[in-house]
């Protein structure tokens, strides 16, 4: 008889690094069950490529919540009057916090995360945060995401009542960007079906833009070619 695999909940923006996350909880051993968001950001096509990945890497499930964070405004994902910083090359990527980033939006999404994965019995939950090849963001950390863990389980009915301990994994924390891609390529994953770009232009990656620049640099440290600006 086949033992029933531990269930994960699996954070999928559509971009290389969640889409490595995927493909690394499924080879850990986990059903998994991607979570996605339509959140008024510009590059909504990230979710196209969300369901393609999803898909590929055989998730249980993929669920794409609609939440309006154009609301709130302050990032140049969620607001259409700010423009979206554009680069001649990766030096232009500061460790500064961007405009790119957006008000509490791991915290919006992990919560939505920590929601799903109590109605399906789940103990895990899987982020792609960086902390090396990243745009400075506070959110992704591995301090806010170890601070985020401990008040989760203490925030839940199943938590509460002992049938929940909560591990919020964060595989790719300490890898270069690079060294994340030679993870995913080692699991199969096809880059091709993945979205990472920040402005696209009809569709396609602008590859100026500080989410491009990073990605095209880990594939040229490879001595590959980004199949999204090919």
């Amino acid at each position: 008889m086949t033992a029933t695999k531990p269930k994960a909940v699996v954070l999928l923006s559509g971009g290389l690094d969640s889409a490595t996350v995927l493909a690394i909880a499924a080879a850990d051993g986990f059903e998994t069950y991607a979570l996605s968001f339509r959140y008024g950001q510009r590059h909504s096509v990230e979710l196209e490529a969300a369901g393609r990945v999803a898909t590929a890497l055989g998730a249980s499930k993929h669920v794409v919540a609609d939440i309006d964070l154009r609301v709130f405004g302050g990032s140049a994902l969620t607001d259409d009057s700010i423009d979206v910083p554009h680069h001649d090359s990766v030096a232009g990527v500061t460790q500064d916090i961007p405009i790119t980033y957006v008000p509490a939006r791991n915290t919006i999404f992990l919560s939505f995360a920590l929601a799903w994965a109590e109605t399906l019995g789940s103990q895990d939950i899987f982020i792609g945060v960086n902390a090396l090849d990243y745009s400075g963001y506070p959110d992704c950390r591995p301090e806010y995401i170890e601070a985020y863990q401990a008040m989760a389980n203490l925030a839940t009915k199943a938590g509460v009542e002992g049938s929940q301990n909560l591990t919020i994994h964060m595989p790719l924390v300490a890898l270069t960007k690079a060294e994340t891609i030679q993870r995913g390529l080692e699991l199969g994953v096809d880059y091709g079906l993945t979205h990472s770009c920040y402005d696209p232009v009809d569709g396609r990656a602008c590859g100026s833009c500080d989410s491009c620049l990073l990605r095209d640099r880990g594939f040229a440290d490879l001595g590959l070619t980004d199949p999204a600006l090919a």
